[in-house]
Order: structure tokens, then sequence, then C-alpha cells
């Protein structure tokens, strides 16, 4: 046999992947493309996985579910699919009235879709919280008067169910005692985050939140669909509206704006948020944030840029990778 040369650990340690070698109860783990040592400790949504000789250990706690919806038309279902769509009327957000048994939920919410800037793209406007089988309104959310707002503790009888409302920083949080949580920065973004109860329970915009992300373009009729046009379109509550034909696209429109629009949005690709790139994909949120930018138009286009990076941080934090982008300068 011929010998090949190469570095190779003595016989009973082994590579740590660092140009060392040590003993397997101390060999390092991988993840997201970074190396953690034995007894490193990650979180991983809301279960903490341990490093034990090469292999991660989790708990096994089922973890809330969140859904983001912020600037023009931008979704992140449940399940993380990141899509675009640009309708204009009231369509469901999530609500767990699906299929045959559509008569027997207990919550829906609604986004109130408007144009904003000239290019054509929509944003949310207002969010509708109906909760109770008799859909009795709860809460309705609004760009224009951040006052209507009920008393700190509702209660709605029939179901004994409670909710309550409260600001935290920027955000104003809605919670009811049926496992739905709604968070809202009081401009264009609300995240929807549900109790692992509804995994597999609720469909429209925000997916089905059954862990796979590839059926979530699942139409009102129960069909599942590729195109999220099609998808978005059959949530829309008023046949009215007109159906989304064609993906706009702002920059094309406003070829003047694309420079400026890149140049703003290149902090999420920069050094910046470089600790959490490994963890979230920025691609998808640097493209929104160009799309956001070139379409806000009509003033304001300080703040669909902040709210598209703000989109970017919070996806960050949630993966452990705390960034510290705000500045006197920027947002």
């Amino acid at each position: 046999t011929e010998c090949v040369s190469g570095c190779v650990c003595p016989e009973g340690l082994f590579d740590d992947g660092r140009g060392g070698c040590v003993e397997q109860k101390d060999c390092p783990c991988i993840h997201n493309n970074q190396w953690y040592s034995s007894g490193d400790k990650i979180k991983v949504d809301c279960n903490t996985c341990t490093c034990r000789e090469g292999v991660w250990k989790c708990t096994d706690d089922v973890c809330y579910g969140t859904c983001m919806i912020y600037g023009s038309g931008h979704y992140n279902t449940f399940d993380g699919k990141f899509y675009d769509f640009d309708g204009s009327c009231d369509y469901v957000a999530t609500q767990d009235f699906c299929g045959d048994k559509n008569s027997s939920g207990s919550f829906s919410i609604i986004t109130e879709n408007v144009p904003c800037g000239t290019t054509g793209v929509t944003c949310s406007k207002a969010i509708k919280m109906f909760l109770g089988v008799s859909s009795q309104v709860m809460k309705m959310l609004s760009n224009s008067s951040a006052t209507l707002l009920p008393a700190i503790l509702g209660v709605i009888p029939d179901f004994e169910l409670l909710y309550w409302n409260r600001t935290v920083g920027l955000y104003l949080v809605i919670e009811a005692s049926n496992g739905v949580m709604l968070i809202w920065d009081k401009k264009t973004t609300v995240f929807i985050k549900l109790s692992p109860d509804y995994k597999g329970k609720v469909c429209g915009l925000c997916g089905n939140f059954d862990d796979k992300a590839n059926n979530d373009f699942t139409t009102r009729s129960g069909l599942l669909d590729n195109n999220p046009l099609s998808f978005g379109n059959s949530w829309k509550q008023s046949p009215m509206c007109p159906d989304v034909t064609q993906e706009i696209k702002p920059c094309d429109l406003k070829p003047h704006r694309k420079s400026w629009a890149e140049k703003e949005c290149s902090i999420i690709q920069s050094e910046v948020f470089k600790i959490c790139h490994s963890k979230v994909d920025p691609l998808p949120y640097y493209e929104a944030c160009v799309h956001d930018a070139c379409s806000c138009d009509s003033g304001g286009d300080c703040e669909c840029f902040c709210s598209a990076v703000a989109a970017y941080a919070q996806e960050c934090i949630k993966a452990e990778a705390c960034v510290f982008w705000r500045t006197p300068d920027i947002c």
C-alpha cells in the first residue's frame, strides 16, 4: 500500500475541525457553519441545545409560532416561507376557521391592505382581530389613529376569553387568553404569535403552522398553489376587490431611486450584521428593503427603510444574534 501524506490524529483522538486533536468527549459541534466546543449552549427558537461529544442535545419544548407582515407586502409565514403579495383589499392573515370544520374556529385576524406610494405596492394599514365563534370584534389597530384601544383588560363573556394590551418599547402588544398574540409597531409591521395548540389548525396568508414551509400556499378552497398571487387572491374578504395579476417591481418604475435604495439597504449585508449572516439569510430582507425604499415615494421613505432593516434585526434577535444597528444618523 502507498503512503499518503497528510495530518492525522493519533489513535484514540479525533480531528476537532480547527486543526487540533481531542478526545471524543471534547468533540465540537457545528451550527450555521460555526464551531462550538463541548459544553457550549445555543438557543434554537425556544429550545436550548448543548454540545455533547460532537452531537447537539436539545430540549424539546414546543414553541410559539410567529408570522411577520411588514413594509410593502412582505410576508414571513409561521413556517418561515418568505414571499411578497401586493393586494389592495382586506385579507385573512390567519384564522382557525379552516376546511370542513370552519364553523368551529375561535379567532380571525384580518389585514387591511391599501396602496402606499404611487407604484401600486400596498401596505397593511389596519389590523382587525376577531375573537369568539360569533366573530365579536375585539380590536382594530389603525395607522391613522393609535387611539382605538379598549380598556387594559377586556372580557368577551360568552367564551370567558380575556385579553390584555400593553406597550413594550416601540410596540403595542395585545394578548388573548386563547393563545393568540398581536404585536404592532403602530406603523406597517405586525407580528402574530400563536401557541403550539394551533399547529396545523390555521390558514390564511400566514400559512398553516405545521412546520412545513412547502405547503404554506394552501388556498381558501384547500388546494395547494405555488403562485403567491393566486394564493393571496384566494384569501381576500370581498369578491369586489380586483385580483392581483402581476408582481410590482417599484425599482423598475422608479429607477432614479434604485441607487439610493441599494446604498441605504446595504447595511443589511454589511459588517454591522455580520454576526447574523450565518444564522439568517440576509438576501430576501435586503431585496425587500430595496423594494420598499424604491416604492415609498410619497414621503416617509426613511420610515420604510427603517422598518425593512428592523424586520431583519428582529429575525436576528430570534436567532440569538443581537445587533445594535440604530445610530443617531440611522433610524
